[in-house]
């Protein structure tokens, strides 16, 4: 049995982690939260699981690192110091970074990226994301995943295209831009969707988060899947085998 280990036992996805680990047919060797001991939760575990904070991810991957065990990083709102942090811990151990971790969300990516493929420049590309008022990340991780996807569709670099936050008088889109926009309200698990709009048509491809629950079980399918595999880094597109 896979035993997965839990960085951020305490927050909201851990605790949807652990609860779901014995129905899915893995084992949980324990919880590791601010202050404690990742090293030895790294030892103890198969695979861990990283849902805690940005500022605590390098002492997380240092501790699998040294401990030799491959590691999820569902960790989200995260900067090019903490992506050059998982690109060299990729040359020794496996890492799977997933902004989320629901195959739904995944497979949505991947007809977002065909579609703007196959679009042309014509079709506008606009993200709408909306989550429960405590989330304090926006764009969400997931929009940013989807808008990647629509960049990567399209052979551009998100970051010379993305409109973000318009405000003001003068918010006219530029041709190929793809927009965002960010809701907070209520209790939402997460709502994204992916509009292509062009003259006299529109096509709206979207997932609604019912409950966490969604997310706990594509992690630790995720986390199965990375126990055995070889160094490097993946995506949550690996593990379903697009």
């Amino acid at each position: 049995m896979t035993e997965i280990g839990i960085f951020g036992s305490e927050g909201r996805m851990g605790q949807a982690i652990a609860a779901m680990l014995d129905g899915m047919g893995a084992g949980h060797a324990g919880g590791v939260d601010k202050g404690g001991d990742a090293l030895s939760l790294a030892k103890d575990a198969d695979v861990l699981v990283d849902f805690s904070t940005p500022e605590a991810l390098a002492a997380h991957l240092d501790a699998a690192r040294g401990a030799g065990t491959p590691i999820l990083i569902g960790t989200t709102g995260l900067e090019q110091a903490h992506h050059d942090a998982i690109d060299a811990a990729a040359k020794d151990i496996p890492v799977l970074l997933a902004a989320n971790t629901s195959l739904g969300v995944n497979l949505l990516a991947h007809l977002v990226r065909d579609a703007a493929r196959r679009l042309g420049s014509d079709w506008d590309i606009e993200i709408v994301e909306m989550h429960h008022r405590h989330k304090v990340d926006a764009p969400s991780g997931t929009a940013l995943l989807l808008g990647e996807a629509a960049a990567k569709g399209r052979d551009v670099s998100l970051g010379d295209v993305a409109e973000r936050g318009r405000d003001g008088t003068d918010c006219k889109r530029a041709e190929g831009a793809i927009g965002f926009a960010s809701l907070r309200g209520g209790s939402v698990a997460g709502e994204h969707l992916a509009i292509f709009a062009t003259d006299g048509e529109r096509i709206e491809l979207g997932h609604r988060a019912e409950n966490r629950d969604i997310f706990a079980r594509g992690a630790i399918k995720a986390a199965l899947w990375l126990d055995g595999m070889p160094a490097g880094r993946y995506v949550m597109t690996d593990v379903l085998g697009l």
